[in-house]
C-alpha cells in the first residue's frame, strides 16, 4: 500500500482551508455588523446629530448669558473678518454678521462635538433614535395612537406611487417584526414534485377555499424551503391526508435544508447508505449519516483502506 505523500504546499493548503473555515464565519459576521452600524450611523445618527447641533447653535446664544457662554459660542469681530477672507463661499463673504456668526458657531460646535470624549457624542443620534422608537411604540400602543396611525396610514395609501409600494413593504415588515408573524406550525413530509420523492415542508396555514373545494378535502398550505437559502422557497397546496408529520423542530428542519441534508437531527439519523460520503460535522448536536455511531456495522477494513489508497 502506497504511503501518503506529504508536501509543504499540500499541508499549507490543508491548514489554510481549515483556518479559513474556522475564521470566515466570525469575519463575515463582524463585517455585516460593521456595515449595519455604518449604515445606521450615516443615515440615522448623523442626521439627528446635525439637527441637535443646529438647535444648539440657534438656541444657546439666546438663552445663555454672555459670562457663561463657552468658547465656541463667543464670536468676535476678528473671527468674522478672518472667516470672510478665508472662506471659499462667495455668498458668505457678503453675508451679515449674524449669518457669519451662526456659521462660525456651527463649525466650532462640530469640532467640539467630534473631539469631545473621542467622538462619543456621535453616538447621541443613535441613542435619540432608540428613545424615539421606544416612545413611538408606546404611543402607538394606546387607543389614541392607534387611531392616529390608522388615519395617517389611510392617507399614505391614497398617495399615488406611494400606495403601490407601501402595502407590500408593510406586509413584509409585519411578517418579520409584527405581532402576527407567519408561524410555521409543524414540519411535514410530502411527496413532491412526484410520487416517490419525499420533501421536507413547513405547514403555514389552511389552504385557499377554492383549492379545498376542488380537492373536496381538507387542504394545507405547505412552504417548501430550498437549499441553501430556505426562505426563497415556494408554497404548494397538499391534501392534509398526504402530509406526514415529522418529529422535528422548525430549526432542525431549516438546518437540514440549509446544509443540503448534511446536518441531520441525531434521533433521525440512519445507518450509512451506499454512495454517501463520509462526513465529519463538529459540535456533535447534529451530524451527517456516516459520522454518527448508530450501532451499525462499520465498513470493512479492506474497503476503508481501499478508499484511502491513491488511485
Amino acid at each position: 500500500m502506497a504511503r501518503d505523500q506529504h508536501t509543504f504546499w499540500g499541508d499549507f493548503r490543508t491548514f489554510f482551508v481549515r483556518g479559513l473555515a474556522v475564521l470566515l464565519p466570525s469575519i463575515v459576521t463582524l463585517w455585516l455588523l460593521f456595515q449595519a452600524f455604518t449604515f445606521l450611523f450615516a443615515n440615522v445618527a448623523e442626521p439627528i446629530n446635525r439637527g441637535i447641533r443646529t438647535g444648539i447653535v440657534e438656541i444657546a446664544p439666546r438663552v445663555t448669558p454672555e459670562r457663561f457662554q463657552p468658547g465656541w459660542l463667543v464670536i468676535t469681530d476678528e473671527d468674522r473678518a478672518t472667516f470672510r477672507v478665508t472662506t471659499d463661499n462667495l455668498l458668505m463673504r457678503d453675508a451679515s454678521d449674524s449669518v457669519v456668526s451662526r456659521e462660525l458657531r456651527r463649525q466650532k460646535l462640530r469640532e467640539v462635538w467630534q473631539n469631545w470624549g473621542f467622538g462619543v457624542l456621535d453616538l447621541t443620534g443613535l441613542f435619540v433614535a432608540i428613545v424615539l422608537l421606544y416612545l413611538a411604540g408606546r404611543l402607538l400602543g394606546s387607543f389614541v395612537g392607534r387611531w392616529f396611525y390608522a388615519r395617517l396610514e389611510s392617507l399614505l395609501r391614497a398617495i399615488p406611487g406611494f400606495k403601490q409600494v407601501y402595502p407590500h413593504v408593510k406586509q413584509v415588515v409585519d411578517l418579520i417584526m409584527g405581532d402576527s408573524k407567519m408561524a410555521f406550525s409543524r414540519v411535514v413530509l410530502v411527496e413532491y414534485p412526484r410520487k416517490g420523492i419525499w420533501t421536507v415542508g413547513l405547514v403555514t396555514s389552511s389552504s385557499l377555499k377554492p383549492v379545498a373545494d376542488q380537492a373536496k378535502c381538507e387542504v394545507l398550505s405547505v412552504f417548501i424551503p430550498t437549499s441553501p437559502t430556505p426562505f426563497t422557497g415556494f408554497t404548494i397546496n397538499m391534501p392534509a391526508a398526504d402530509c406526514v408529520d415529522v418529529d422535528m423542530t422548525i430549526d432542525q428542519a431549516l438546518r437540514f435544508v440549509i446544509t443540503a441534508g448534511v446536518l441531520v437531527p441525531e434521533k433521525h439519523q440512519m445507518p450509512a447508505a451506499s454512495g454517501v460520503p463520509q462526513l465529519h460535522v463538529p459540535n456533535g448536536e447534529v451530524e451527517g449519516p456516516e459520522s454518527a455511531d448508530l450501532g451499525g456495522e462499520s465498513p470493512p477494513a479492506a474497503e476503508t483502506e481501499a478508499r484511502r489508497a491513491p488511485s
